[in-house]
């Protein structure tokens, strides 16, 4: 029995890759200043660790509305940019993460980037005939009313999988 690849076709292709050009971009702007090592995914943590002060990674990740695993990874890859260190929590279970000089250096770039992202995407918005916001808003409001999980099951059972 041959199938057709189903991988070949998204409804969200060219969504995820206008959102994967816009985090190309806010890369090389960090890459253009010196800072080639600074993700963009960086960036919430590395801002909210500034106002915020020290915090385990649990904390940390329940600020930033992230999974434990998630941010646990991208704290590590920061911690090999030299952007945060951590020590000892104080149960000596958990790991409490620290700007080091450098992070804190880079904070009043990362919080201009933050804002001109901000901006550069309200302009956008502005630009197209039916917000991007607004298709978020929607889609948020659709879901409320009928979850992706139920609309999954419904077509996996349709589909007999």
């Amino acid at each position: 029995m041959t199938s057709t690849d189903p991988t070949r076709t998204s409804h969200f292709k060219q969504l995820f890759d206008v959102l994967a050009d816009i985090d190309a971009a806010i890369t090389e702007v960090y890459r253009a200043r010196g800072e080639g090592e600074v993700r963009s995914r960086f960036i919430l943590p590395l801002v909210r660790l500034a106002h915020v002060g020290p915090m385990t990674i649990t904390a940390l990740a329940g600020e930033l509305d992230r999974t434990h695993s998630a941010l646990s990874q991208t704290v590590a890859q920061m911690r090999q940019a030299g952007l945060v260190g951590s020590e000892p929590g104080e149960d000596g279970r958990t790991r409490v993460v620290t700007l080091t000089d450098r992070g804190r250096a880079l904070v009043p770039l990362a919080e201009a980037e933050w804002r001109a992202t901000e901006a550069a995407i309200a302009e956008l918005d502005a630009e197209l005939p039916y917000a991007a916001t607004q298709v978020a808003a929607d889609m948020a409001a659709a879901l409320g009313r009928r979850s992706f999980a139920e609309r999954l099951e419904e077509h996996l059972g349709r589909d007999g999988a």
